[in-house]
């Protein structure tokens, strides 16, 4: 068995996570090429469990958007295979989403020792669990995540019960039904995967399904808090030459200025990426924006429109500065209709022409009738079209 997920002995070859299938008894008879198709496909039995708890993983964002959203933590509870999943998701929630220190957290059974070398028996503690969430000082304006393949696992189970009682919101990911871990949460997801290719061997579709469902939790919080604008990460902590040069392309993205001004305002910026979008946006320096991004709550989408309703409250009659909206779309008032013209959304997903074309007919697929178009900065994420003279 997997003794990860072990939570006691008494009909543990019940669970499903423990069943052998009798299909692949002839699994060590199999050659290289075989081994891998029928792990490669078998794979596939973790993202169709996740899809398949969608409604329970819902109702999860939403308790955990509710706590972050009200200044509380978010703190991940694991032994073995599944704390080393839930540490992952908690230490990338800093550099990806500029999540501040502290507001994630994780516990493993074994402590930091256990991420790196095997410390099985420490899971068999159901009181090590508590006081693991009891030093964290876990209260009412928390959420907890126990994940757990078997859902019996003792460690864990200590650490929800401790939670729940603290007042404390909990969630409990397993991946077999009816089990002590989903009966202890106040709101169960159980990732029913089956049988593992290798019986017991919980770190294949088990532990894949839970990390696919720990992403999702994770990712759709993050980006009901505002922690993007569309699919860009611009909370991201350009900490590196890599993710340096994302920044550039996601402030080029969200504001369709140059590389050389958008590599300015992050600078002025100190590298926040929204207030360097702010700043490329309006022309303005980043102490005259900053309170629009605060108003609007962090969100970047908000802020702009903020931004760009400062700028238009203070134009001439019948003409708005051109630059991005609450919609994210460069806008302006047409000098010959006084109607609004807003770039559409295949322009700003980089449908059509992008390709220079000077005094020649538009090329095929180009949604406009334009005899030349530049291409967008950004990676294609927007088209500038210029019309002819």
């Amino acid at each position: 068995m997997t003794r990860s997920d072990s939570g006691g002995t008494a009909h543990l070859g019940t669970l499903s996570t423990e069943a052998v299938r009798p299909e692949l008894d002839a699994l060590d008879l199999l050659g290289p090429s075989d081994l891998v198709s029928v792990l490669a496909a078998d794979s596939r039995r973790a993202t169709e469990a996740v899809v398949a708890a969608a409604p329970e993983i819902t109702a999860a964002v939403q308790a955990v958007c509710g706590r972050l959203a009200a200044g509380g933590r978010l703190v991940y509870v694991g032994a073995g295979t599944a704390g080393r999943i839930a540490v992952l998701d908690a230490a990338e929630l800093g550099p990806t989403f500029s999540v501040p220190e502290g507001t994630a957290e994780a516990v493993i059974a074994g402590g930091d020792e256990a991420l790196r070398h095997p410390a099985e028996g420490a899971e068999d503690d159901k009181d090590a669990g508590a006081a693991a969430l009891a030093r964290l000082g876990v209260g009412e304006t928390d959420v907890v995540i126990g994940v757990s393949a078997s859902g019996r696992t003792p460690f864990v189970l200590g650490a929800v019960d401790y939670a729940a009682a603290a007042g404390a919101a909990t969630i409990g990911l397993s991946c077999n039904q009816g089990s002590p871990l989903s009966t202890a949460a106040g709101h169960a997801i159980e990732l029913l995967v089956g049988g593992e290719v290798i019986a017991g061997s919980s770190r294949l579709n088990a532990g894949t399904a839970q990390k696919i469902a720990l992403n999702t939790i994770s990712s759709s919080v993050m980006v009901l808090l505002g922690k993007t604008y569309g699919n860009l990460m611009v909370d991201v902590r350009p900490t590196n030459d890599k993710l340096r040069d994302r920044a550039v392309r996601i402030v080029q993205a969200v504001t369709g200025v140059a590389p050389e001004r958008a590599l300015q305002a992050l600078e002025s910026a100190g590298w926040d990426v929204k207030l360097a979008s702010l700043v490329a946006a309006s022309g303005k320096d980043v102490a005259t924006v900053k309170p629009a991004l605060e108003a609007a709550r962090g969100r970047l989408r908000e802020a702009l429109a903020l931004v760009a309703g400062e700028a238009a409250a203070g134009a001439p009659p019948g003409r708005r500065p051109a630059g991005p909206v609450g919609d994210g779309r460069a806008s302006a008032t047409s000098p010959v209709t006084g109607k609004s013209r807003a770039r559409p959304l295949w322009s700003r997903l980089g449908v059509g022409c992008a390709h220079r074309r000077r005094s020649r007919p538009r090329r095929r697929g180009c949604p406009r009738r334009l005899r030349r178009c530049g291409r967008a900065a950004g990676g294609g994420l927007g088209l500038r079209h210029r019309r002819p003279g």
